[in-house]
Order: structure tokens, then C-alpha cells, then sequence
């Protein structure tokens, strides 16, 4: 372990999941070892059958909840036992309620941990959005936990890659609902909260894209209600004025062809799969999730539970150990400021 590396907290995410697995192998990666100091938030037992089942990923040292609240400094990967669930109720790849809670319990001790500077940052897991609904939690989403918990005043989703950076104006909401989510104000944060982390990850001011709502970005107000001339234009051109380089609004669906995103740093898009849908054919197993605007560090794995892979060994951590890479990128940044 190196020295003045960051602490970096895991969130285990739904336990009847990948993300045991994949957590479990981070922890054991000299790799990950040799940037950071992981810190696991989950329970140990669960953990303990996965291992059991998943080629042995190694015996790491644990620890409870009360010796966290008076654990020193963090010099050696640990597992904080949340011990939030009955592991041994817990079923791979099916949906409970049960584990729906316990993966917010990881990560409500996580951001706890955050706040406190205990950890320089969070990595989370994915979790199961079924699952948390019917645990009673009614957040959607990692995104709006992590704003909502650390009273962010402002947050966006950002999921980045070598290959194409894209963020999103409205996430988890149904289609019918996004453009009386959207305004001029919540455009130009969302450019802003982009600008800001693309200039800290590459050292330089970035060049955004800004794509519009409708098909050919509503063709002078042919398509849709008028919300390029509305909402877009003013919010890119007030970026302008900010001194940002910001260019839109962009056709959609041209946005992403190799020639017109090669353009640009990063593309701010409208709704989820505006800008997931071309994400994830690009960068699917290497692109990280980042949580925009808030007072703490979080990054994630662009990908979901898995259940049909859950517990046998098969899931591949290279998203994980991205998001783990950013996260240390971004804490050695602030480190710095």
C-alpha cells in the first residue's frame, strides 16, 4: 500500500446482486491497492457466501459498525459489517425488499462517512430499483440519494469515458414528464456542473455540446413546444456569456456520430436515454457514473445488478475499477486545491 493515497469508501450495492462480487475483487486488487485504500460498506456474511461460491476472492479484515465509529486512520482494506440483512435469506438475482434496504443502508453509511472526511470519497455498487421501491425507500436512483442525503443544492448525472462523455439534464423519469422538468436554469447548471468536472479530469477548459429535445433539435419550432427556444438556446447562450465553450442545440440524433462528438469534450443531454442509449454502445464495460454538484466525491459502475449472473464468478469488474480510478483522480484533485 502506498502511502497518501486516498480513502475510498465502497458501497456493496444490492446483495443479490454483482455487487458483493465485484466489490470483493476490488478489495483483493493489488491494483486497486496500489491508488487507494478501499473501504467496503456491506455485510460480511453475505460476503462470506459469495466467497464461498465465487472462486474464493480472499479473506479480508472486518470490522462492526461500533469500531468504525472509533476506528483510526484507514492504512489496510476493510470491511465495515453494516449487518443490514439476514444473508442467509438472501436469494442471487431475485428482488426483495429486504435487500432493496440494506443497499441503502450501505450507502447511508457511506455519504455519513463522506461528510465526516473519514473517506476521501464514495464508489458505489449498483443497486436494484425494484428492490429499493419496495423496501419503501421512493428514491429512483444512486443520483438522487446521494443529493438528496448530502443536501446537495444542485446535482447532475455524468457518466464519463475515453470515448464519449455525456450528462443528463433529467434522469429517472418518465418521458411525458421531462420538459416540465426542464427550464433555462436547470440547462445552464447542468452545463456548468459539466464544465467544471470536465476541467478538473483533463486540466483544460472543455467544449460542451448542449443536444436539443426534439427530433432535428425542433426544426425552427416545427417539432414539440418551443423547447429549444425556450429552455436551450437561452441556457447556452448565458453559458457564452459566462465565458464557456458550449455549442448547441445539437440534433440528437446526430449528436453522436464519430464525426460530430469527436467535437466535443463532453454533450449535455436532456432525458436518461438521450444519453445512456449511445453511452452504453460505446463504453459499456468502461464508462464510470459521477455524481455532479455534490460536497463529496461519487462515482459508480455505469451498470446494473445482473441478477441473471448474480454470485457465480462471471461478472466482470472493469467498470468497477474505473470508477474506482476517477474517484482517485478527482480526490487527489481537491487534495491539491
Amino acid at each position: 500500500m502506498k502511502k497518501n493515497v486516498p480513502v475510498l469508501g465502497l458501497t456493496m450495492g444490492d446483495p443479490a446482486g454483482i455487487g458483493p462480487e465485484i466489490c470483493l475483487r476490488a478489495l483483493r486488487s493489488q491494483a486497486v491497492r496500489a491508488i487507494c485504500v478501499p473501504v467496503l460498506f456491506g455485510d460480511a456474511l453475505v460476503l462470506k457466501r459469495v466467497e464461498q461460491g465465487s472462486n474464493r476472492l480472499g479473506r479480508i479484515r472486518r470490522i462492526s459498525l461500533a469500531e468504525w465509529e472509533t476506528f483510526g486512520a484507514v492504512t489496510e482494506p476493510l470491511v465495515v459489517d453494516c449487518a443490514a440483512i439476514d444473508a442467509a435469506t438472501v436469494q442471487p438475482g431475485r428482488v426483495s425488499a429486504a435487500c432493496g434496504r440494506a443497499g441503502y443502508s450501505y450507502i447511508e453509511r457511506a455519504i455519513v462517512a463522506a461528510l465526516a472526511g473519514k473517506i476521501d470519497g464514495v464508489v458505489t455498487a449498483p443497486i436494484h430499483k425494484e428492490s429499493l421501491n419496495l423496501s419503501g425507500v421512493k428514491f429512483p436512483g444512486h443520483t438522487e440519494i446521494f443529493t438528496a442525503l448530502t443536501q446537495a443544492k444542485r446535482s447532475c448525472m455524468m457518466l464519463y469515458s475515453d470515448k464519449l462523455t455525456v450528462s443528463m439534464a433529467t434522469t429517472h423519469i418518465g418521458y411525458h414528464e421531462v420538459p416540465q422538468k426542464l427550464s433555462v436554469e436547470r440547462v445552464l447548471n447542468v452545463i456548468e456542473l459539466t464544465a467544471q468536472a470536465m476541467r478538473q479530469i483533463l486540466g483544460r477548459e472543455p467544449h460542451l455540446g448542449v443536444c436539443g429535445l426534439n427530433p432535428h433539435a425542433g426544426e425552427h419550432g416545427l417539432f414539440g413546444n418551443g423547447e429549444e427556444e425556450t429552455m436551450v438556446v437561452p441556457a447556452v447562450t448565458r453559458a457564452q456569456q459566462n465565458g464557456l465553450r458550449v455549442t448547441g442545440p445539437l440534433v440528437p440524433d446526430a449528436a453522436f456520430t464519430t464525426n460530430v462528438r469527436k467535437k466535443f469534450d463532453a454533450i449535455v443531454t436532456l432525458y436518461h436515454d438521450q444519453g445512456h442509449i449511445p453511452f452504453k454502445m460505446l463504453a459499456f464495460d468502461t464508462g464510470v457514473n459521477i455524481t455532479l454538484g455534490l460536497p463529496i466525491i461519487r462515482t459508480s459502475v455505469d451498470h446494473g445488478t445482473a441478477f441473471d449472473i448474480a454470485w457465480q464468478g462471471k461478472a466482470d469488474a472493469t467498470s468497477l475499477f474505473s470508477a474506482i480510478k476517477v474517484a482517485v483522480g478527482l480526490a487527489q484533485g481537491r487534495k491539491k486545491k
